[in-house]
């Protein structure tokens, strides 16, 4: 296996490879039958078929941040899916650094799960794009042997719940080697997949592992939620000497959205304003931001001003931001998909409840997963997951 990176000629630095600080200001397939093309700018109905999922008011008065885009046509740049998204941003850095590898299951000529890597074994060749046998553990492990010899491995997991079979390396080695070695290694790696609450893909593939993975020192967390993000933080990922877990929906790579035509990447510690607002601060992150604002559409109609911020980074936490929406607003609601019990939102309510506790005139709300079994059945699954009602709910208790 040696051999085989030594192949890849990755150790060699680049002698123009850009700088890993940030500044803090195509292929087609055939979506499963569940999933439906939206905009990701619009209202999405993430719900399963419309089964008893109450539909809030769609035509709510519209205001600054509610204004409706111009026609797509109009707009510079070109339209991706979110999957596409990703896959651009792949391919772009792997045509910019040889370094830059993939490995994984099925990730090479059949293109991965989510065709995210689809095209690039034909392009880059299958030593830079890996088909691995099924064993997370090993694969997770020879990643990071890469990255410690120079490379920059992409590790895609078919489903993030499978990468617990490989916790042991992502926690003891992935996180933990830069320090163990006195600094002698970084460890350049990126670890991606789907996870989330899907359309009834049972307990065991509707995993949310941030809540695993966000106790392990020196591991950086981010949450994609529309094509841009995707692609920015997909190409921050891979130029950070941090490792990464880049967390991606599997019910939002369908989502579309037009972004730029020239180079772009997101800070990986930068959380996103999606709606600027005067009465509560809402604290979100991947599916759940578009359940939050499709609550928005009915607050806004009932004379509520929230301001919704997509955190992005779940570890380590954008405090700057949030904070400076706390001391606006003085009220929080976190909305999660994550489990309670250990969830990001417990994290996220103990790191704002020691910064910033002076300025809150209510307490923290967290609306989260119920700490059960993600069910089959689809009317139950829909039940453990928080939805809009529950969100209009809450901010008009935050706000009494």
């Amino acid at each position: 296996m040696a051999a085989i990176f030594q192949g890849v000629g990755a150790a060699a630095p680049l002698s123009s490879s850009p700088s890993n600080s940030f500044d803090s200001n195509k292929s087609v397939f055939s979506p499963p039958r569940s999933f439906s093309v939206v905009r990701s700018d619009g209202i999405v109905n993430l719900n399963p078929k419309g089964r008893s999922a109450q539909r809030l008011i769609s035509n709510a008065v519209a205001t600054k941040a509610d204004s409706p885009a111009a026609s797509s046509s109009s707009k510079p740049g070109h339209e991706l899916l979110l999957f596409e998204a990703l896959q651009e941003g792949l391919e772009e850095e792997m045509e910019r650094d040889p370094r830059v590898c993939v490995m994984g299951e099925d990730v090479g000529h059949y293109g991965g799960s989510y065709k995210v890597t689809k095209g690039l074994a034909k392009r880059f060749g299958d030593l830079r794009v890996l088909d691995t046998p099924i064993a997370e553990n090993s694969f997770t492990g020879m990643g990071i042997g890469a990255a410690m010899t120079g490379l920059r491995p992409v590790i895609e997991g078919m489903n993030m719940g499978f990468l617990l079979l490989a916790f042991n390396q992502i926690s003891n080695n992935c996180g933990m080697l830069h320090y163990t070695s006195g600094g002698q290694f970084t460890i350049p790696v990126v670890i991606r997949g789907p996870g989330g609450v899907g359309r009834q893909l049972g307990a065991e593939h509707s995993q949310r592992l941030e809540s695993y993975f966000q106790s392990i020192p020196g591991i950086q967390m981010v949450a994609c939620s529309t094509p841009y993000n995707a692609k920015g933080l997909m190409k921050a990922a891979i130029r950070s000497e941090n490792p990464v877990i880049l967390f991606e929906h599997v019910l939002l790579y369908n989502l579309k959205e037009r972004i730029p035509d020239e180079d772009y990447i997101c800070n990986l510690e930068e959380a996103e304003m999606v709606r600027p607002g005067e009465h509560v601060t809402i604290l979100t992150y991947s599916r759940m931001r578009y359940h939050v604002m499709q609550a928005a559409k009915t607050l806004v109609n009932k004379g509520y001003d929230p301001e919704v911020i997509d955190i992005r980074s779940l570890k380590p936490f954008d405090l700057h931001t949030i904070g400076n929406s706390v001391k606006k607003t003085h009220r929080v609601l976190i909305v999660e998909e994550c489990m309670r019990t250990g969830g990001i939102g417990a994290s996220l309510t103990a790191a704002i409840t020691e910064n910033f506790n002076d300025y809150l005139d209510a307490p923290i709300m967290c609306l989260s997963s119920q700490d059960v079994p993600t069910p089959y059945a689809g009317t139950l699954e829909e039940v453990t997951v928080v939805q809009p009602a529950q969100i209009v709910t809450a901010v008009e208790q935050l706000c009494q």
